[in-house]
């Protein structure tokens, strides 16, 4: 008897020396983190949007188990939370200088915006049903910051923020939706043009031809920038 407990005690042996190599996780992922989940959630959300982001589709891009990730995130709420804030980090200079170019540095803003909104089209239609995270804030603030430096007063302030959000959010998610190609464009100010007895002017003007998105982009912003404060 004492030689088969030895014998199974040998085989057990033998059997946890191998288990490193063959145990529960074959694979050698990096060690979960909030950052890991959250570059993934960027890449999900990239590859398939918003309705593609599943918490156990996320867990299996990580190689981890669906519930493991809830050690680092309340629920998939939060994951949408976090990758929003995440594309939206501004680039510039962290701490704010007052700038005699005030209309510079507001386009600069701006446009940074936007295109991190055009790399990752799901967040222009996501960020006005999210909780506004840091990096969000941090932009509005500095833009806040510039209009009221510039002389634009307290009382049109929160207008001024909202009018800018709302061009830039609109412009974007017109942009990320409305790519047809260059025949299809051809083809649809054909058809304008056998109608311009009834819409004469945009028939002439070739609305429909028009493919300058970032110009238009930024003259709109100048459109809107004359309206808020006087040259400098």
């Amino acid at each position: 008897m004492a030689a088969k407990r030895s014998g199974g005690e040998s085989k057990g042996s033998g059997r946890r020396s191998e288990s490193p190599q063959s145990g529960q996780e074959p694979r050698s992922e990096p060690p979960l983190s909030l950052e890991r989940i959250v570059a993934t959630a960027v890449e999900l959300l990239d590859a398939e949007g918003v309705d593609g982001l599943k918490m156990r589709r996320l867990a299996d891009r990580l190689g981890s188990g669906a519930m493991s990730l809830y050690w680092h995130v309340d629920n998939k709420e939060k994951v949408f939370d976090l990758a929003l804030d995440s594309v939206l980090e501004y680039r510039g200079s962290p701490d704010f200088v007052e700038s005699r170019d005030w209309r510079g540095e507001i386009v600069h803003m701006l446009e940074d915006w936007r295109a991190s909104m055009l790399r990752h089209p799901w967040s222009a239609s996501l960020l006005p049903r999210r909780t506004l995270g840091p990096n969000i804030l941090s932009r509005l603030e500095r833009l806040s910051k510039t209009l009221s430096a510039a002389g634009v007063a307290d009382a049109d302030l929160n207008v001024a923020i909202w009018s800018l959000w709302n061009y830039v959010i609109g412009a974007t998610i017109t942009r990320a939706n409305f790519d047809l190609s260059d025949e299809d464009r051809a083809a649809a100010q054909q058809r304008l043009t056998g109608l311009s007895q009834h819409y004469p002017t945009i028939e002439r003007s070739s609305l429909l031809l028009d493919n300058d998105w970032d110009g238009a982009f930024r003259k709109g912003l100048d459109f809107l920038l004359d309206g808020l404060a006087p040259r400098q």
